[in-house]
Formats: C-alpha cells, sequence, structure tokens
C-alpha cells in the first residue's frame, strides 16, 4: 500500500480491550500509522509528534490511530506514559 491508497477493513482491541473497526471512522480523514512496538524511544517519539500536530488534525475532522502487534494492557501503558 502507498500514501492514499484505501486500508482494508480491519477491527482490534485498544488499549481498553474494546474493538475498534476501521468502518467507524467512515466520515473522517484516517491517519494509520504502523510501529512495531509500545514504549521503545523511536515509537514514542513517532506517537508524541503526532501528538503534538493532534491540533493540526482535529482542525481536518481527523482521526489518528497508531497500530503494533502489542496487547491491550501494553497499549494502555504506553498511552499513559506518553500523556505525562
Amino acid at each position: 500500500m502507498i500514501e492514499g491508497d484505501r486500508a482494508p477493513e480491519f477491527c482490534l482491541p485498544n488499549q481498553d480491550n474494546q474493538t475498534v473497526c476501521l468502518r467507524q471512522f467512515a466520515e473522517k480523514w484516517t491517519v494509520l500509522y504502523f510501529y512495531p512496538k509500545d514504549m521503545t524511544s523511536g515509537c514514542t517519539k513517532e506517537a508524541c509528534e503526532f501528538t503534538d500536530l493532534r491540533k493540526e488534525f482535529d482542525k481536518l475532522d481527523a482521526i489518528i490511530i497508531g497500530i503494533s502487534p502489542d496487547s491491550p494492557e501494553r497499549h494502555r501503558r504506553f498511552k499513559e506514559t506518553t500523556a505525562q
């Protein structure tokens, strides 16, 4: 896939172990980014860069979704760590 391609439909658990499906955001611009592991320096930097730009994405009514193979529990710890 390349930038601008439509992503295939998927459903995955979020940090609260609730199922989130891409179709929930069909009416919004959606930014998907993939990273290999929560709580690593490179992935933390990437997540923080998206957080820093959140107001710009909000102006576009865009949703940001980060995806990694980690567990919902690890995602929750990562979110709590990067929110500080």
